[in-house]
């Protein structure tokens, strides 16, 4: 009873518009040995199977946290592109992890095994969060620009944000359906989305290492607990300490490990970047590349 209102809900299944659904996990996995590998409850009263409680509690919250720092943007924006820029990623980012938690997490059962003889490999859920994800990144890359370069090099940036979300999203769409791994893969929005950090500590470090503003040393911070979370979560992930913990009845896997180090992000992002780039912006010709 309960199953039917989440796939109404899940309008983004759209089976009949792609053949996503045709990619299978590798190796094969069958309903049952989904829940062999991973946590997995029953609801209570309803048969619906919830995945990885704990890490579903944690990316919710996650996502929920962004968008409470993009409205903290949006509210103190008084006419400042960049903040409005920033909120407008931020809330991006916040659906984004909402999508990629209802998948990979919480519902990645009912999505992926319920009523199959073998479990599908992603689906539109998953494929919408790459590319809001893209799409908030390069927002934030824009809002960047906004606050600390101008002339032609900002207008550059900003073309170049546009030109890469706008890929991202074609080249997910038609890997949806011919299908192709590749093309509706983490890898390849790891691909989109190095560019941007490449720039954000060019920029930074650049104005910072010039002009010594606040704002700048305050960014610098931001994407260096990126990079941070980032270097944690592969350690992680390589070190194979999820499915021994998973084991001995600890669910605690690299996605916490993750959305840990991100919810200390969102906060900093929040509470300092916020406040920053308000100042910045009152004085926006000062120090711009």
């Amino acid at each position: 009873m309960f199953k039917n209102p989440l796939l109404l809900l899940s309008f983004f299944t759209l089976s009949g518009c792609s053949r996503v659904d045709s990619l299978l996990m590798q190796p094969d996995t069958t309903p049952s040995q989904w829940c062999d590998d991973m946590p997995c409850v029953n609801l209570a009263g309803t048969d619906l199977i919830l995945n990885q409680p704990f890490s579903t509690l944690l990316v919710y919250l996650l996502g929920l946290m962004w968008i409470w720092a993009g409205w903290r943007f949006w509210k103190t924006r008084d006419g400042h592109t960049s903040k409005t820029l920033w909120s407008i990623s931020l809330v991006l980012g916040g659906l984004a992890a909402l999508f990629a938690g209802t998948s990979y997490q919480a519902f990645g059962y009912e999505l992926k095994c319920a009523g199959r003889e073998l479990c599908i490999w992603s689906n539109w859920w998953e494929i919408s969060y790459m590319s809001i994800q893209v799409a908030s990144l390069n927002t934030m890359l824009a809002a960047v620009a906004f606050s600390c370069t101008q002339g032609k090099l900002q207008k550059w940036i900003l073309v170049y944000a546009a030109v890469n979300t706008l890929i991202h999203f074609c080249i997910t769409m038609t890997g949806a359906l011919l299908p192709n791994r590749f093309m509706i893969s983490f890898e390849l929005l790891v691909l989109f989305t190095i560019p941007a950090f490449i720039m954000y500590f060019a920029i930074n470090g650049w104005r910072y290492a010039k002009y010594k503003n606040t704002m700048d040393l305050v960014l610098l911070g931001c994407w260096s607990i990126l990079v941070a979370t980032n270097v944690f979560y592969f350690a992680y992930l390589f070190s194979g300490y999820t499915q021994t913990l998973w084991q001995d009845g600890i669910w605690f896997s690299e996605n916490d490990v993750l959305h840990v180090f991100m919810i200390v992000w969102v906060l900093y992002v929040g509470l300092v970047v916020e406040k920053n780039v308000s100042v910045a912006g009152k004085r926006a010709k000062q120090g711009n590349v």
